[in-house]
């Protein structure tokens, strides 16, 4: 078996809310392996959204532990978390949150030169043509269609080479050929960088892509499908 790339252990996340404090994680304990893919599905306010911020260190954790990459992010303050993200982890939104003013190039190469890397537009230039985007380097946001866009912020996630890349219903605005797209070409990121990918999704045919789907209800993991072989792939 892989090792473990990500691991939480009792995990709580407790946030101020209008009538008091509101209890959102309710002691998550999950591992996942490297390269491996997991799903986290559930109905909304499950607490599937706040347990990828969870993993990407944008909330931390009321109690309990996470762990990345031998890290401990429950540790960080801020500054070191903002560092360990830009070098390990590539995060996608269902919003894409693109800058306005800057071409599709300059999003994309805006991380890689904060990371001091020397060649990042060039990097850039080919993480947009692995996404189809060849023609559309010099375009602004409004200018793209909202596929085009995703595919922006998926190169954006995917240029600086992370360990693991995390994406909230990354096909949440998009219509059913474009995400089907968008799902091709996210699998796609995993495999050719070999990645350790956690998604979350409503889409059923996009969990079970997945080798992992795990199942959270009312904060807490409700039970876990893991991969099976059927007809000689590996299904969820």
């Amino acid at each position: 078996m892989n090792d473990i790339i990500l691991s939480l252990r009792e995990a709580r996340l407790v946030l101020d809310g209008n009538a008091g404090p509101l209890e959102v994680l309710r002691g998550i304990t999950l591992d996942v392996a490297r390269g491996e893919s997991v799903g986290l599905v559930g109905p909304s306010g499950s607490g599937k959204s706040s347990l990828l911020m969870l993993m990407g260190g944008l909330e931390r954790a009321t109690s309990g532990q996470v762990v990345a990459l031998g890290q401990e992010l429950t540790a960080m303050n801020e500054d070191a978390l903002a560092r360990f993200r830009r070098g390990n982890m590539g995060i996608v939104f269902q919003s894409f949150h693109l800058i306005p003013t800057m071409t599709a190039l300059e999003n994309v190469a805006i991380p890689l030169e904060l990371a001091g890397v020397a060649d990042a537009f060039d990097r850039a230039g080919a993480e947009l043509a692995a996404m189809g985007l060849g023609s559309r380097m010099g375009h602004y946001p409004a200018e793209m269609s909202g596929g085009e866009q995703q595919r922006v912020a998926l190169a954006r996630a995917a240029a600086p080479r992370p360990a693991i890349f995390l994406a909230d219903e990354p096909t949440g605005n998009l219509d059913g050929a474009t995400g089907a797209a968008i799902m091709d070409l996210l699998f796609g990121l995993r495999d050719r960088h070999g990645a350790t990918l956690i998604l979350v999704t409503h889409a059923p045919e996009l969990a079970e892509r997945c080798d992992r789907v795990v199942h959270l209800s009312d904060g807490v993991i409700a039970g876990e499908d893991a991969a099976v072989v059927l007809g000689g792939e590996a299904r969820a």
